[in-house]
């Protein structure tokens, strides 16, 4: 038995760490299935993300979205704006702001990476007993909530 991958959760020991646990390796797993010809980094992943789900966003909104600093994500546009995954253009109303858009590569990249990911956690969740699947379904909208902003 290995000390961080074979230990089974002791008696007491809470619900927040085996749970953190748990969440932390999938996002990692599900982090390395990725679509093999996107070098694009989780952080540059997460800003088509977010263009994709609300649409055009400033630099400043992507920042606060992805949690990271005005001059990390100016970095982080500049570089998908330079390989074509976005474009900006000049706030209409606030001089000093820049809107971020998605372009059809910055979609299909993102898609494309949605649909690896996806296809294996499908094949993962068909090796489960419909038991277990139901559980997953039934904990899915409680993980949403956990992982909401307050």
């Amino acid at each position: 038995m290995t000390a961080t991958t074979d230990k089974k959760p002791r008696a007491g020991s809470g619900l927040a760490p085996e749970l953190r646990l748990a969440v932390m390796r999938l996002r990692r797993r599900l982090a390395v299935e990725r679509d093999p010809g996107n070098d694009l980094s989780l952080t540059a992943m997460g800003v088509l993300a977010g263009l994709h789900r609300f649409g055009d966003l400033t630099v400043g909104d992507l920042a606060v979205r992805e949690r990271v600093k005005a001059p990390t994500m100016t970095r982080t546009v500049n570089y998908l704006v330079d390989d074509g995954y976005v474009v900006r253009r000049p706030h209409e109303s606030d001089g000093r702001a820049v809107v971020v858009s998605l372009t059809d590569r910055g979609r299909e990249t993102l898609l494309a990476d949605r649909a690896r990911r996806d296809e294996w956690l499908a094949t993962r969740l068909r090796a489960l007993s419909a038991e277990e699947r139901d559980v997953l379904r039934r904990a899915t909208p409680i993980l949403h909530r956990l992982a909401q902003e307050d």
